[in-house]
């Protein structure tokens, strides 16, 4: 009798373990963002890029889009972020072909397609740097719900941009469905994305 009492709790335990395994498998995926739901549609835009060329935002429909807005001369957030996109791209291996990864610029006073492209050269020369005349960027600033605004030196012929600086997921129609704080962590991003390109809500 004891030896079947202990096959029978054996083999409850052993079902316990199999259901709670199950469960977490199964489990919903927990997004470490800001979700948007519904999703916004972006409208299409057309800014410079790197290469000096006009790029149409819809010619980037089919990919994931993660899209942030800085500048170059940034001394911390934006080389920051920019280092977790390349952390980001470098861990997706093949599916990096999937996601676009775009810097849109809040200070094109400076930001001319070369200095971009000097820039983006030290994290990802496949990162998109676009960029334009302030009356060109303003609506797409206006359109993300970007903050933007010229802060001086004192006593230097300079200045700094102070910026929004949160993180953009758009799915491949180009609609606005996550953002994220600037610190939110590479691996974060990754384990989101990766989600979402399997198809996941």
């Amino acid at each position: 009798m004891r030896h079947n009492r202990f096959w029978l709790i054996g083999g409850l335990l052993g079902l316990l373990l199999i259901l709670l395994g199950v469960g977490f498998v199964f489990q919903p995926h927990t997004y470490r963002g800001t979700l948007i739901d519904p999703p916004l549609p972006i409208q299409d835009f057309q800014l410079t890029n790197q290469q000096g060329e006009k790029l149409s935002f819809f010619d980037l429909k089919g990919k994931w889009v993660l899209l942030f807005f800085g500048y170059t001369f940034c001394p911390d957030v934006c080389p920051i972020t920019l280092a977790e996109f390349k952390q980001v791209k470098e861990n997706l291996a093949q599916s990096a072909e999937r996601v676009g990864f775009v810097f849109i610029t809040v200070d094109p006073q400076r930001d001319s397609p070369e200095i971009l492209a000097k820039h983006l050269s030290n994290f990802d020369q496949q990162f998109i740097g676009l960029t334009g005349t302030e009356e060109e960027l303003a609506p797409v600033w206006r359109q993300f719900g970007a903050y933007r605004e010229i802060r001086p030196m004192e006593g230097l012929d300079s200045y700094l941009v102070d910026h929004t600086a949160r993180i953009y997921v758009l799915d491949p129609d180009l609609n606005l469905i996550l953002t994220y704080p600037y610190d939110i962590g590479a691996k974060v991003l990754l384990e989101d994305l990766r989600h979402l390109i399997k198809g996941g809500k």
